[in-house]
């Protein structure tokens, strides 16, 4: 699947009819419902809110590499981390990947994440590996603004992306904040600037902008002169840019760099639950995907996420990983129930 996985709702408050239309469409081709899982004896189980066309790449190699089936219960972020959390020490889950950090530090919060076996975290840079030990990023994507040149030029762009909450930007910038990609953006936030600022943030985000459904539709509103600017990850433009460009074809990336929140970079993370069946075989696939040759099928499955693992080259499309000067969060404190609950309290959730 290459569409962006249905974010939670949001209210409708300013959204144009293209984006309730786009946002039918995301409906129609989510996965099936949580009704027709039935874990299959013998299988791997593998949580996934990664996408799916990567996890499935990443389950049929390992299975063909090693004779271990695999079954897959695809889902979101949050809903999922909160769901193995519910299920607990019943949970049939053996592996859990992620698209942000913050869902797997929510099952790591809850202590049911087993620790990563030692081999399989020194195929990551050090920085990457959480102190607790207990997962390892698998991909990661970077916050970009993207934005119309017909309709702003770049040295026009704010400076950072926490200027957007200036008057100037009044009714000129959209964003996701239903989608577990933009609440992962606003969890960096958080860690680097503090409450206060990020509230007030939000707040002029529910006030003065404008509210799509997900980073696609973000990015087809930029394109279609709806807003000047929207913020959304890297991957979703150079995947159009690589197709028929019909969603892009008017827009340049902007990175911000210089440690600004607005060049957060979110890791997706993968780990082994405490209490799996198969918990030989969750360390052994964790292992598989972070390997060289792992990493290959992330990079070969045409996603545009960065490859994470020691000496594993990204799409030559994309500027390097250590180039965009990412602010120094923590992706491992990122806690995406106090976002969920402050953007509740401004009312856009």
């Amino acid at each position: 699947m290459t569409t962006e996985r249905d974010p939670v709702s949001v209210p409708n408050f300013r959204r144009p009819l293209t984006v309730l239309l786009a946002g039918a469409v995301l409906t129609l081709t989510a996965c099936s419902g949580e009704e027709d899982y039935e874990p299959e004896a013998g299988a791997l189980q593998i949580y996934s809110a990664q996408h799916e066309k990567v996890t499935q790449a990443w389950a049929d190699a390992f299975t063909e590499a090693t004779g271990i089936e695999t079954q897959i219960r695809s889902g979101q972020d949050s809903s999922m981390g909160h769901q193995i959390v519910e299920e607990g020490e019943s949970s049939p889950a053996d592996v859990f990947l992620t698209e942000n950090s913050p869902a797997m530090t929510l099952v790591q919060r809850a202590e049911m994440l087993a620790e990563v076996d030692p081999a399989t975290r020194e195929q990551l840079p050090e920085g990457l590996v959480p102190s607790s030990q207990d997962w390892v990023p698998i991909a990661a994507r970077s916050t970009v603004l993207v934005y119309n040149t017909d309709l702003v030029s770049q040295d026009e762009l704010p400076a950072s992306m926490m200027d957007l909450a200036d008057s100037k930007w009044d009714d000129r910038w959209g964003g996701a904040p239903g989608g577990a990609d933009f609440q992962a953006i606003v969890a960096g936030m958080l860690e680097e600037e503090g409450e206060a600022a990020t509230r007030d943030w939000l707040q002029n985000l529910k006030d003065n902008a404008v509210v799509y459904q997900n980073n696609i539709a973000t990015m087809k509103a930029v394109n279609a002169g709806e807003v000047p600017v929207g913020i959304m990850y890297h991957y979703y433009w150079y995947r159009d840019q690589a197709g028929d460009q019909e969603g892009s074809n008017n827009t340049k990336l902007h990175y911000f760099g210089e440690q600004d929140p607005g060049a957060f970079v979110s890791l997706s993370g993968g780990g082994v639950l405490k209490g799996a069946d198969m918990a030989a075989e969750g360390q052994q696939f964790l292992d598989y995907v972070v390997s060289p040759e792992g990493q290959q099928v992330l990079t070969d499955s045409e996603s545009m996420e960065y490859a994470v693992a020691t000496g594993v080259d990204s799409d030559p499309a994309l500027p390097p990983l250590d180039s965009l000067d990412a602010p120094p969060v923590d992706p491992f404190a990122l806690n995406s129930d106090d976002v969920i609950a402050m953007m509740t309290d401004v009312g856009l959730l």
